[in-house]
C-alpha cells in the first residue's frame, strides 16, 4: 500500500514545513514539497499538522481481568483516535503481570487485538501486593518498564532493592507515588474545595515524600527513575532539584491536571474523582513552570475507565480515574498553546518525541523511519461527547467543553488504524 499525505505543516527534527510524505508498506520513503507520484490514496491535509504518533506512557487497559471496564480492542481503538500510536498500559490487572507465564496472558491479547503499538509494564512486587519482588529479569525485554501503578511501594528497602535490580536489567521504574499511611481516606485535595465541601482530603505530602524518598535511592543505585502523573508544586521541585544534582529522574503530568484545579469542580461527580486528586492553583502553576523549564518531560494521560456505575457514586464513593486517550492533544493544545504557556512544537516534543525517548524508541518523520503519524485539524472548534468515543468509558471533566486540536487521521506501521468520519 502507498499512501501520499499532501499539504500538510509536517513537524520534523527541524521544525514544520509545507512538506508532502509517501509512505510505502511501514516506511515513510519520500519527503518533499509538491509530490507527485503514482499511490494507491492520496490523503489531502490541507489546514493540518502531521505530526509524529503520540506516545503514551500511561494507559489503562484493564485486559486481562477487568474487560467490563475496556479491552486491548476499544483501549487501543480510542488511543488511535486521539493520534496515539505508541501506549504502556499498567499492570494492575488479573492476572498481575509479575512473572513471564503470568505476563502471557496480556501480550496474547495484545498480539491478537490491538490496533496500534502496546507496550505494556510489567509490575515490581507479586500481585501488586508490596511484599516481595516480581520477577523482574525474567520479563525483561518483554515490557516496558516496571511499576506497580495504582499502589505505591511503601517499603524503602524493597524499593531499593527493585531499583538495584532494574537497573540491572538496563530498563526503568515508572512509579506510582503515594504513602498510605498519609492518605487519611481522603477524596480531592486538602484543600480550598475539600474545606468548603466538608470533604476529607488527600495532602500533597502523600506523593512528595514517597517522590523525595525514591529520588534519594535513585541517586545512590543509577537506576533510570519516571515518576507518574505528578501534581504537587513539592514533588516538582524535588524533581527540579533532582535533575540539578544529575539524578536519572523524568516525570509526567496529564492532561487533567494540567488544565483543572480543585476549585474547577463544578458538584459531587465521580467525573472529577481521581487519583491524585486535581490539586491547588498554586499547583496548577508549578506544572506550567515545570513545563516551561523542562522539569516535567513528559504528558501522559492515566487514562483509566470505569464502568458507568462505579463512577455514580459521587467524589466520596465513585472509583477514582477518568478516561482521556481521546481528548488528550485538544486539551494540551487548547489549555497549553492556545493558552500561550507553551509552544506547539514543545507540546510536541512532550507527547511524542521524549515519551518515545524515554522507551528507547524514536518518534520523528523522515524518510526510512517507521510511519506513526498522527493528523490534526487545529482551528475549527468541537464539543466533547462522551457518547461518541470509542473507549467503554464515558467518565471525563471535559464532557461539553469546547476544544482545538481534532484528530483527522493516524497512522501506525503505515497502516490506517483511525480515519475522522
Amino acid at each position: 500500500m502507498r499512501l501520499l499525505l499532501k499539504n500538510g505543516r509536517v513537524y520534523t527534527e527541524s521544525g514544520f514545513s509545507d512538506t508532502d510524505l509517501l509512505v510505502e508498506g511501514d516506511r515513510i520513503v519520500r519527503m518533499a514539497p509538491h509530490l507527485d507520484c503514482a499511490a494507491d490514496q492520496v490523503i489531502d491535509c490541507r489546514g493540518c499538522i502531521v505530526a509524529p504518533g503520540l506516545v503514551d506512557l500511561h494507559v489503562h487497559l484493564r485486559e486481562p481481568g477487568f474487560e467490563y471496564k475496556e479491552t486491548i480492542a476499544t483501549g487501543t481503538a480510542a488511543a488511535a483516535a486521539g493520534g496515539y500510536t505508541t501506549v504502556c498500559p499498567m499492570p494492575n490487572l488479573n492476572p498481575v503481570p509479575d512473572c513471564p507465564e503470568s505476563l502471557q496472558a496480556e501480550l496474547d491479547a495484545i498480539a491478537r487485538d490491538a490496533c496500534i503499538r502496546v507496550l505494556p509494564f510489567g509490575a515490581i512486587t507479586v500481585g501488586e501486593k508490596g511484599q516481595v519482588l516480581a520477577d523482574i529479569a525474567g520479563m525483561a525485554g518483554k515490557v516496558a518498564g516496571y511499576s506497580d501503578d495504582g499502589k505505591g511501594v511503601q517499603s524503602e528497602t524493597l524499593m531499593l532493592a527493585a531499583m538495584e535490580q532494574v537497573k540491572q536489567q538496563d530498563s526503568f521504574i515508572s512509579a506510582h507515588c503515594e504513602d498510605e499511611s498519609l492518605l487519611e481516606g481522603g477524596s480531592v485535595h486538602k484543600g480550598e474545595f475539600a474545606a468548603h465541601m466538608g470533604l476529607r482530603g488527600i495532602s500533597s505530602a502523600s506523593e512528595y515524600v514517597p517522590i523525595i524518598r525514591d529520588i534519594a535511592l535513585a541517586e545512590k543505585t543509577g537506576v533510570r527513575y519516571h515518576i507518574c502523573h505528578i501534581s504537587a508544586r513539592e514533588s516538582i521541585q524535588a524533581v527540579r532539584e533532582g535533575k540539578k544534582r544529575g539524578v536519572q529522574v523524568t516525570c509526567e503530568v496529564t492532561p487533567h491536571h494540567v488544565a483543572l484545579c480543585d476549585m474547577d469542580i463544578k458538584s459531587d461527580d465521580g467525573k472529577y474523582k481521581m487519583n491524585p486528586p486535581l490539586r491547588g492553583r498554586e499547583d496548577r502553576e508549578a506544572i506550567f513552570e515545570g513545563l516551561r523549564d523542562g522539569t516535567i518531560d513528559v504528558i501522559a494521560t492515566d487514562h483509566a475507565p470505569h464502568s458507568a456505575e462505579e463512577k455514580s457514586r459521587g467524589l466520596e464513593k465513585s472509583a477514582f480515574g477518568i478516561v482521556g486517550s481521546e481528548t488528550a492533544f485538544a486539551v494540551c493544545y487548547t489549555e497549553l498553546v492556545r493558552g500561550g504557556v507553551i509552544g506547539l512544537e514543545k507540546l510536541l516534543e512532550l507527547m511524542s518525541v521524549r515519551p518515545a525517548a524515554i522507551l528507547g524508541r524514536s518518534a520523528r518523520l523522515a524518510e526510512g523511519e517507521t510511519a506513526d503519524l498522527a493528523v490534526f485539524e487545529l482551528e475549527t472548534p468541537f464539543t466533547v461527547d462522551p457518547d461518541t468515543f470509542l473507549s467503554k468509558g464515558r467518565s471525563t471533566p471535559f464532557a461539553g467543553m469546547k476544544l482545538y486540536g481534532r484528530t483527522e487521521l493516524t497512522l501506525c506501521g503505515g497502516e490506517i488504524v483511525y480515519r475522522r468520519k
